[in-house]
């Protein structure tokens, strides 16, 4: 018997308590998520029913808490992560009939170890020399975590810090993390950007691999390094939402699920670093952008500039909390570009029409952001607003310099902005045949169709 020493009673008290409030706080998520519909188990035990939608809810929002609990104690990211879909898929076919357990991650752990401990076997088996098997140890026997540590923690943000490694590629970071992190199948990710499961699957996996080689310790980075991991994992959310707010291929202009899936992310986020303003700053630019969803699209699906929306239509909801979460993150300092980019939003959405945006104060925000960013986009955006405060020839005059810029010269964007503003400027004939160089340069059915339509407004042109 394991003699004990001074403390240990109070170490498994600490665990208790931490299991106990981790247990309540499941029961309180099943609660806020599915009231009034409970049912007793063939036990006794008080079981909660849910509907789809809301057990889907749950088991996403649960899903990166169960892996990061796994992949803390045992290891292995990649066989874990692998073992934690196919709990979170258990679950999916078990409890609509059985009903949710009172401590939904408990259960979910559980599951996922058992399933991790058969994963390492069947990987022992195949090991063919006695060095490679002994590195393999099984989850029984693994040492605990530490004492101090509770095994409920919620370890959400060491796993995005993994999965949006440098070592990855981007498109492998966002995929990595939208399965992981944001709860998604393979199947799932693979629809929102319209690649085949197959490719998606072989995506994921080389990700894993990557991880597993590199064997990136599952803890948050040094300090020295967490600000430029950091700035990483923003842009990797940053990225999916503009996916999904603005598809860049396909038969429609958004992607829903993609774009709630970001929000719903930077949320977690800033719940795990409320002090940081970046992350303010992010989450508020995705609200205050996505505030204006519903007014892009007309009912055929097609494409309505800010200029022609419908403001009504805004979510003015979205737009308070976007500019409440930006009042309290400038303050803080220092200013990054995705407060900035914020602020340039809240301008565009507090104004009552195009004629009264104030564009003055959008071309200085554009300053500072030239300054913080060598980005051709900002570099593009902020051509327009000298247009629209100097002049359309102005802005053509900038368009010149992004000509010679080999990341944005063939561009869609580019060649869309120097029609409207030739438009503007009265050369029609220019404008029509740059109108269809945009179209031509665009994967997004709904950007071509509207590029067209613009071009054909001006055939008339000689």
């Amino acid at each position: 018997m394991r003699e004990l020493r001074p403390g240990d009673r109070d170490r498994r008290a600490s665990r208790q308590d931490a299991a106990s409030r981790a247990r309540d706080d499941d029961q309180r998520l099943v609660r806020r998520r599915t009231p009034d519909r409970r049912v007793r188990a063939r036990t006794g035990a008080l079981i909660t029913s849910a509907s789809d939608h809301d057990l889907e809810d749950l088991l996403r929002l649960l899903a990166p808490r169960v892996l990061g609990a796994v992949v803390r104690r045992y290891g292995h990211f990649d066989l874990a992560e692998d073992a934690v879909q196919e709990a979170l898929i258990a679950a999916a076919d078990q409890w609509p009939a059985g009903g949710t357990p009172d401590s939904p991650r408990a259960w979910l752990i559980t599951v996922a170890s058992r399933r991790l401990t058969d994963l390492l076997r069947s990987e022992q088996a195949r090991q063919r020399r006695e060095d490679t098997v002994a590195r393999w140890a099984l989850p029984d026997d693994w040492l605990a975590p530490g004492a101090d540590r509770s095994v409920e923690a919620d370890d959400t943000l060491i796993l995005l810090f993994m999965c949006c490694h440098p070592s990855l590629s981007p498109a492998s970071q966002i995929a990595l993390t939208l399965r992981a992190v944001g709860g998604l199948t393979t199947a799932e990710v693979a629809r929102a950007f319209l690649v085949p499961e197959a490719t998606m699957t072989r995506r994921v996996s080389r990700a894993k691999q990557r991880i597993r080689e590199s064997r990136v310790p599952f803890r948050m980075p040094p300090a020295a390094e967490q600000a430029e991991r950091l700035g990483v994992v923003l842009h990797v959310l940053y990225l999916i939402f503009n996916e999904g707010y603005a598809a860049t291929t396909g038969p429609s202009l958004q992607r829903v699920e993609l774009s709630s899936e970001a929000i719903r992310l930077t949320r977690t986020l800033h719940r795990l670093l409320p002090e940081d303003a970046e992350v303010a700053g992010l989450l508020a630019l995705m609200l205050l952008t996505d505030a204006r969803r519903a007014a892009r699209t007309g009912p055929d699906g097609a494409l309505i500039p800010m200029a022609e929306q419908d403001r009504s239509r805004w979510d003015g909801v979205l737009v308070a909390e976007g500019i409440a979460l930006l009042s309290e993150a400038l303050p803080r300092g220092p200013t990054g570009p995705y407060q900035v980019q914020a602020a340039i939003a809240a301008v565009h959405d507090e104004a009552p029409s195009p004629e009264q945006t104030d564009w003055p104060q959008i071309l200085a925000l554009y300053d500072v952001l030239m300054r913080l960013s060598n980005n051709p986009v900002v570099a593009l955006n902020h051509a327009v607003a000298v247009a629209m405060v100097q002049g359309a020839h102005a802005g053509l005059a900038l368009l010149e310099k992004l000509e010679v810029d080999e990341r944005i010269a063939e561009d869609h964007r580019l060649y869309a902005v120097r029609a409207h503003l030739l438009e503007v400027a009265g050369e029609r004939a220019a404008a029509r045949e740059a109108y269809r160089a945009a179209a031509e340069r665009t994967t997004s059915l709904p950007r071509q169709r509207y590029l067209h339509a613009r071009a054909a407004t001006l055939d008339d042109v000689r």
